[in-house]
């Protein structure tokens, strides 16, 4: 699928779906727990239907047939996979589901699309096998296809977390091994991440200690809650419409953002408004207004998934723009820093690719047909890009957005933006036609 986007300006509310990032918590929380848990207004994408999959093989009963989930735990009885479990592409489903393999009495084993199987998971299968369990990668490259066999009992560990996702596996994990778990973090990426799972395992009366998010002591022998709970707006999928307003000159109302929330992506708020968009923190609500912006330099070590969107903004911001310290980007559904270098390029960015980041300078942006390289977050970059250039705009492989955002173009086109799908279909003579919508 194609996305053709034409300039726009935008106006009206957006109502912005669930946190994909709590609702694969909620889920395995869910599945750990004795008893029923109740997820209020989750995330409905192929993302979080791989981790609805993976939990129900590992023996938990998901009713999805309204609008709140209700799942049916083990007690940390997690049964035998009958199947390989295929994550899709979902790496939060990956490393979540690596340490819940690690708490079965048998083998799992974990396989996913071609991105995910090029994500490096060895530094998780290491502190597995620490820990008392059996992990390795079938290549022996660190990347799936990974077996995966438990019981761990316990014991220390170190991790260099590049990823959050790797230490909050092992943190979902360890409270149901057998004895005291003790995690050495020398290198913590993405920290707000971490900061989101001690706050679910804090509501779940799970006992924990924490030194500077370098050390953590997590007793064994423990058990998950039962839970209620509401699923938070995503920052993460907020943050193309925040950018989309900010260079379209546009104003929109962005519904259901709990600016009380864990999620480190509301960071990119404070960035736009320091840019010189105009922001205002409602209850629930935000509104941003686009302006004159400017450009600054901005660690995004703790917010990697906004690199693609505040890449974009950069390109209308005055003077210089440094997106720094953000190595962790290239090891996501693709490297990032790299595409957007290159599909920027492209519409006639001046970019420069950094080894942790990149360096943007104003640029006027000409529409052309560019590539989402099968990664969600890039193809919604690409298509707020679009809707401030010159021309017309053609982003292939947006069929992506599904995996986090499949209303996406929906919920743009609803505040003005000029954007279509275009499916293309084969017409058995070697070539493909389309279908505009």
């Amino acid at each position: 699928m194609e996305f053709i986007v034409k300039p726009s300006r935008l106006n009206g509310a957006v109502n912005i779906p669930g946190s994909k990032s709590h609702t694969i918590r909620a889920l395995a929380c869910g599945l750990l727990g004795d008893g029923e848990s109740f997820i209020e207004h989750p995330l409905d994408s192929s993302d979080t239907r791989s981790c609805l999959n993976m939990v129900r093989n590992f023996g938990a009963r998901v009713d999805t047939q309204t609008g709140v989930w209700k799942i049916i735990g083990t007690g940390g009885k997690l049964a035998v996979p009958a199947d390989i479990i295929d994550v899709g592409n979902s790496g939060t489903s990956l490393y979540i589901g690596l340490g819940l393999a690690s708490l079965v009495d048998g083998y799992s084993v974990f396989t996913g699309d071609h991105q995910i199987r090029s994500r490096p998971a060895d530094g998780l299968i290491a502190s597995i096998n620490d820990l008392g369990g059996v992990a390795f990668s079938t290549r022996g490259n660190g990347m799936p296809p990974v077996v995966v066999k438990g019981r761990i009992t316990g014991g220390t560990t170190e991790i260099q977390a590049v990823t959050s996702q790797y230490l909050t596996s092992l943190l979902i994990a360890a409270p149901l091994a057998e004895r005291k778990t003790v995690i050495k973090v020398p290198l913590l990426n993405e920290k707000p991440y971490v900061a989101m799972t001690l706050c679910w395992l804090d509501k779940l009366g799970i006992r924990f200690a924490e030194g500077n998010y370098e050390v953590f002591t997590i007793p064994g022998g423990q058990k998950y809650r039962t839970f209620r709970e509401n699923i938070a707006a995503d920052f993460s999928s907020a943050t193309f419409f925040l950018v989309a307003a900010a260079i379209t000159g546009s104003e929109l109302v962005l519904r259901g953002l709990d600016w009380s929330d864990t999620q480190g992506d509301k960071e990119v708020v404070n960035i736009l408004k320091f840019m010189g968009a105009g922001i205002n923190i409602g209850k629930n609500e935000i509104t941003v207004s686009g302006g004159r912006l400017n450009g600054g330099i901005f660690d995004l070590n703790a917010i990697p998934d906004s690199l693609p969107a505040l890449s974009v903004a950069a390109c209308f911001a005055d003077g210089e723009t440094r997106l720094v310290n953000v190595p962790q980007a290239r090891l996501k559904e693709t490297d990032r820093i790299r595409v957007m270098h290159d599909e920027l390029v492209k519409m006639g960015a001046r970019v420069e690719e950094l080894p942790d980041g990149l360096v943007i300078r104003r640029s006027s942006l000409r529409g052309c047909r560019v590539s989402g390289h099968h990664d969600h977050r890039v193809a919604m970059a690409l298509a707020v890009a679009g809707l401030a250039a010159d021309g017309e705009t053609r982003i292939e492989t947006a069929e992506s957005v599904s995996v986090t955002f499949p209303d996406f173009p929906d919920l743009m086109k609803s505040i003005g933006a000029d954007i279509k799908r275009m499916e293309l279909q084969y017409d058995g003579t070697g070539n493909t036609g389309s279908d505009n919508r």
